[in-house]
């Protein structure tokens, strides 16, 4: 199943692993001569738009030289040929694998749900997805309000100070009805829920038209996945908590349902986005559209955005996937300097792809030439 992409990664962090950082050839990377680099160089042009617009942190490389690299990139042309985007890569950029205590990567997948829904409330459709409150306020973790976790980030502005904000069981029990928040209206709690998860949805509407949410804040408490509640109640086996076998439980078991995702205390809140080029994802964290296959969520506070990064993991039907990936997007659960999630695409097929993704592999940092190695000071 995959970990949650809403982009923020939450502050109460385990303790990460000791990290080998060791350069590597093109020729070291296996399937690197056969991936479509094509494909991979018109994403980073994405991330070079995005960029230009919103120059990147610096997390384990030079994000000035990044840029540089990325403004490189704009002067050619986007269907720049497979072998003439190699060639880029191999030019500006160096690989360095990233491997936690000597071990190997891991990767997990979202997607973007299509479900349909009503921007008014009927009796079919009442499960409403809300725009952000304007009594959600963020707070500098260093100088907390007092009687709040600084981990939270977010509370809730009263009138005499700040306070918690409501949780998702809160919520679900009307603390946000009749505030005129309302985005639009689903059909089930289950389809809201992983909406939730994955950060954004592609709505069809009822009255024929199309509406496109992405991730805009969130309330702060932690995320916790519910496959591990499932698990620990013992409706679940282990290693039987993909996102198939998660939604098939919560619709046997209406009655439990709604205690059960009222356990993940997190609450999402959304915005409208265009749709734009129907073929690729939302805008999301790095500010670029994602795109299928090639995009990678990643810890943003050890990695830069935009970085090229060369994954090499098995499929949930156990193939092969071998490819160049931009780091566009982070998640709650996207701990570690070899942890991604890959974005698979919109709708029911990358749906099921990306609920069984769940696969050890390599993790592999392009660095531009120019900068730094990766200097390992999360290590």
């Amino acid at each position: 199943m995959s970990a949650p992409a809403d982009g923020s990664a939450h502050d109460r962090r385990p303790a990460l692993p000791k990290v080998a950082i060791e350069p590597r050839d093109f020729a070291e990377l296996r399937g690197w001569d056969e991936d479509d680099h094509a494909e991979a160089f018109r994403a980073l042009r994405r991330s070079a738009v995005a960029a230009g617009r919103r120059p990147p942190k610096s997390r384990d490389i030079n994000a000035e030289v990044l840029v540089a690299v990325l403004d490189r990139a704009l002067s050619f042309p986007a269907d720049l040929p497979a072998d003439r985007a190699r060639a880029f890569f191999e030019a500006e950029f160096r690989p360095f694998e990233i491997s936690p205590n000597g071990g190997s990567g891991f990767f997990t997948g979202y997607y973007e749900p299509i479900v349909t829904g009503s921007r008014t409330r009927t009796p079919r459709f009442d499960e409403p997805l809300y725009r952000v409150p304007d009594d959600l306020v963020e707070f500098d973790p260093t100088d907390p309000p007092r009687g709040i976790d600084p981990a939270l980030r977010f509370a809730r502005k009263t009138e005499s100070g700040l306070v918690p904000y409501y949780e998702r069981r809160e919520i679900q029990a009307g603390a946000l009805a009749g505030r005129g928040l309302e985005l639009v209206y689903l059909g089930d709690p289950v389809d809201t829920f992983f909406v939730h998860i994955q950060g954004s949805a592609r709505i069809a509407l009822t009255d024929g038209g199309t509406m496109r949410l992405t991730y805009a804040a969130k309330s702060g408490h932690p995320y916790t996945a519910i496959g591990r509640v499932l698990i620990d109640m013992g409706a679940l086996a282990r290693g039987r908590a993909t996102m198939a076998d998660i939604r098939a439980w919560l619709a046997e078991n209406r009655d439990k349902a709604a205690a059960v995702m009222a356990k993940n205390r997190s609450f999402i809140f959304f915005r409208e986005a265009p749709v734009g080029d129907p073929a690729l994802g939302p805008v999301a964290a790095a500010k670029a559209p994602l795109t299928p296959g090639r995009s990678l969520a990643v810890d943003r506070l050890l990695h830069t955005f935009h970085s090229p990064v060369w994954v090499d993991t098995t499929l949930p039907s156990g193939g092969a996937f071998r490819r160049l990936m931009i780091a566009q997007d982070t998640g709650s659960a996207i701990v570690g300097p070899a942890r991604g999630d890959i974005f698979f695409g919109s709708g029911e097929n990358a749906g099921q792809v990306a609920g069984g993704m769940a696969s050890a592999g390599r993790f592999v940092v392009l660095v531009p030439r120019h900068s730094r190695p990766p200097d390992g000071a999360w290590r």
